[in-house]
């Protein structure tokens, strides 16, 4: 008899309070679990509103509504109540600058409807989106990991991933929890190979945030995965087509908006242009060229912090064969399963690829979230904690440095 990909989640089981509330109500342990992060959070915002002077890009009247709806928030707001320019702003060289074509439409339409109830009001329709959200792709998260680990590794996960660096990304009106709801919920059919029902988790994905193509990249190795693994795992060909239609769904969602965005302004680069635009402030003019940003931002790093050029790319590398190694062999990601682990190589690889290095990229590794399964696997109480710990700093720091201080280009969410 074949050997089945998926394996049978261990039973749940708690001790104390939580953990036996964990066995009769797991939705309402995340919950308590998620709401306990908030509160901190929360905490953390109002001590940096405080702390916001006259220099930060909020003003010495910080409040943590403004900080909420800082940076990013702003032009998802633009796009939730003017839509999208039909035509591209220049500067007086003629090249494109930063407009609301980065950003895809889900979040803002979302957050748009959701204001009617109330009264109107963007900014609190966008953070109430995000926490519940936050909270929905919370309890998926938990759902995708007990296919591989116990409920308490999962529900600690979820308490790392609630508490993490990033997670006033959960109280802010950004789309990243939301685009985390549909990638947990998308892994979890692609592990239970419910295809179907990820045709439109697919497009819904794609027009959230960018990312999708990460995704398509998934397919394809998990189409070549399960291809070398035919005779211990049947591959039917029902499956083969519906790989190769998500994988082909996926691409094309993935490059729509490009021509989306040359359709309305007339012009066929617009897209790209614009998001091009991000990064002239640092490197200068200069077309896309795949893995050129993170070779060239490397570079830029080291010879701001005084150190040779050449350390930058043997840096780079090493990260890369260290990130590899990690997803490849490393014990307790493996244990994640193979799914879980070919999204995170995928994702490294469409950042390599599209991406500059700038301070948002501590945001941008948010969807790598599923290895805080790995993190959590270890059962020794020290070490669960000892990690909560280091999440909750590495989210003053980033809440202090990005909003509180927020005063130079090295500070931007």
């Amino acid at each position: 008899m074949a050997e089945r990909a998926l394996t049978a989640a261990a039973p749940l089981r708690g001790t104390g309070p939580l953990g036996r509330l964990l066995v009769l109500r797991p939705a309402v342990a995340v919950a308590v679990v998620y709401l306990a992060a908030r509160v901190v959070t929360t905490g953390f915002l109002l001590v940096a509103a405080e702390l916001s002077g006259p220099t930060s890009r909020f003003g010495a009247d910080a409040t943590i509504g403004t900080l909420s709806m800082g940076w990013d928030a702003q032009w998802y707001w633009v796009v939730g109540s003017a839509g999208y320019p039909t035509h591209l702003p220049v500067d007086a060289t003629g090249a494109v600058t930063q407009n609301a074509w980065a950003f895809m439409p889900v979040y803002p339409a979302l957050t748009r409807v959701l204001s009617v109830v109330f009264a109107g009001n963007y900014p609190l329709a966008a953070v109430v989106l995000a926490i519940v959200a936050g909270y929905a792709a919370c309890l998926a998260f938990f759902h995708l990991l007990r296919e591989k680990l116990e409920a308490d590794a999962a529900l600690w996960a979820v308490a790392l991933l609630a508490a993490s660096p990033l997670a006033a990304l959960f109280q802010m009106g950004y789309a990243e929890s939301l685009f985390l709801l549909w990638l947990f919920l998308a892994l979890r059919l692609l592990l239970r190979r419910r295809f179907v029902w990820l045709y439109p988790l697919i497009v819904v994905m794609g027009y959230t945030r960018p990312g999708v193509l990460a995704f398509a990249l998934l397919l394809g190795a998990y189409g070549v995965m399960r291809w070398v693994r035919r005779r211990d795992d049947p591959l039917p060909p029902a499956q083969v087509m519906h790989i190769v239609a998500l994988g082909v769904l996926a691409v094309v969602v993935g490059f729509s908006w490009q021509v989306i965005a040359g359709i309305v302004t007339g012009d066929p680069a617009a897209y790209m242009e614009t998001e091009l635009s991000w990064r002239r402030g640092w490197i200068g003019e200069g077309g896309f060229v795949p893995f050129d940003g993170f070779v060239q931002g490397a570079a830029l790093w080291f010879r701001l912090w005084g150190l040779p050029e050449i350390a930058a790319y043997v840096a780079l590398a090493v990260a890369v064969l260290a990130v590899a190694a990690v997803i490849a062999f490393e014990p307790h990601v493996r244990r994640l399963g193979p799914e879980m682990r070919l999204w995170s190589a995928s994702y490294v690889l469409y950042l390599l690829v599209v991406f500059f290095p700038q301070s948002s990229i501590f945001r941008l590794l948010l969807p790598l979230a599923p290895l805080y399964g790995a993190i959590a696997a270890p059962r020794h109480a020290l070490w669960r904690w000892g990690m909560l710990v280091v999440g909750l700093i590495g989210q003053w720091w980033w809440i202090y440095q990005m909003l509180a201080l927020g005063n130079s280009y090295t500070q931007i969410p």
